[in-house]
């Protein structure tokens, strides 16, 4: 485990959760450059620490896969340390700081044929799995990430940080390219875009609103679209979904219900804490040299569309004379 801040401890949580559950892992060591940091949460998990992810594979030649949490500025050089050793990767979102860095990443894997994945983890929200086989033909999604501040990833824009999430998830629901990108975005209390507000256009007609804050006084994480004949309502954090469907006349004459024209549904949703699920899913492609859930190219595309939501928040900022907006190149 690269990196043990908040969200890479809890990778090295859930992997000595696994390997005390049964799963054929074993967690050797975390890193950091904080060596308290890493010390303690060695001890925590029973594992060494190590203050770079080169010391700990001269000492490890047993390692064969790893997560790297480490902040996105330092994802390429950990990632390039890591797979030239024959190491497979888990790498977070975002996958890199550019696309130059997200393409090396790609070319990478493929020249030492590893297996890489990236740590989008809402694919393994089990509310999302259950949302999969609903998709017929979205046409409009309204999403919502708002969050407490919190000094954590303050190295990168609120699109980086919290709506990269949402942004995979519509990439992979709408399938379709985008055509048409407008956006809005304000520094609060960092030097950086703290709230977002975003609105796209797909090839195929389909429209998508999106607005993320980690400014907000409440936790709110979700997802609605609609469809021919369908309204679908996700919520991330409950892990539920609901689907309301507007019925054809022959099913309508018998459904009893207060407006017999809509029949509402819930899915059955498996509850798993999506990082258990991820991290499973991880694995099982390191054992049996398969693709991953979330390749590369998948990191990569939400990449591209958050730096150009980036850009387009920048160009519109100067078009209203708003202060200088610090910002990820591409």
């Amino acid at each position: 485990m690269v990196g043990v801040g908040v969200f890479g401890r809890n990778h090295a949580r859930v992997y000595k959760e696994l390997e005390q559950q049964g799963e054929p892992v074993r967690l050797v060591g975390v890193v950091d450059p904080d060596l308290n940091r890493a010390d303690a949460v060695a001890r925590e998990f029973g594992c060494r620490a190590f203050g770079s992810a080169k010391q700990m594979l001269s000492t490890h030649s047993e390692v064969r896969a790893a997560s790297v949490a480490a902040p996105t500025a330092h994802h390429l050089a950990v990632a390039r340390a890591l797979m030239e050793s024959g190491t497979d990767v888990l790498i977070e979102k975002p996958l890199a700081s550019s696309l130059a860095e997200a393409d090396t990443l790609v070319q990478l894997a493929a020249d030492h044929k590893r297996i890489a994945q990236v740590g989008h983890l809402e694919r393994f929200n089990p509310a999302v799995r259950a949302t999969i086989p609903l998709l017929t033909q979205p046409m409009f999604f309204e999403v919502h990430r708002l969050s407490v501040f919190s000094p954590r990833s303050l190295d990168v824009d609120v699109v980086l940080d919290l709506m990269i999430h949402d942004l995979d998830i519509v990439l992979a629901f709408a399938d379709s390219t985008v055509k048409e990108v407008r956006a809005v975005g304000l520094p609060i209390l960092s030097g950086k875009v703290d709230i977002a507000n975003v609105r796209l256009e797909f090839e195929s007609g389909c429209v998508a609103n999106f607005t993320a804050s980690r400014v907000s006084t409440e936790r709110v994480r979700k997802v609605r679209f609609f469809q021919p004949r369908q309204y679908v309502s996700l919520d991330y954090g409950r892990q539920e979904v609901l689907v309301f469907t507007v019925a054809g006349d022959s099913e309508a004459a018998g459904a009893p219900s207060a407006n017999p024209q809509i029949k509402v549904a819930k899915p059955v949703v498996a509850s798993e804490e999506p990082l258990h699920a991820e991290l499973k899913s991880f694995l099982n492609a390191v054992r049996h040299r398969s693709a991953p859930a979330v390749s590369l190219e998948d990191g990569r595309r939400a990449l591209a569309l958050a730096l150009d939501i980036v850009a387009a928040i920048r160009d519109h900022g100067k078009k209203v004379d708003l202060p200088t907006i610090a910002g990820a190149t591409r």
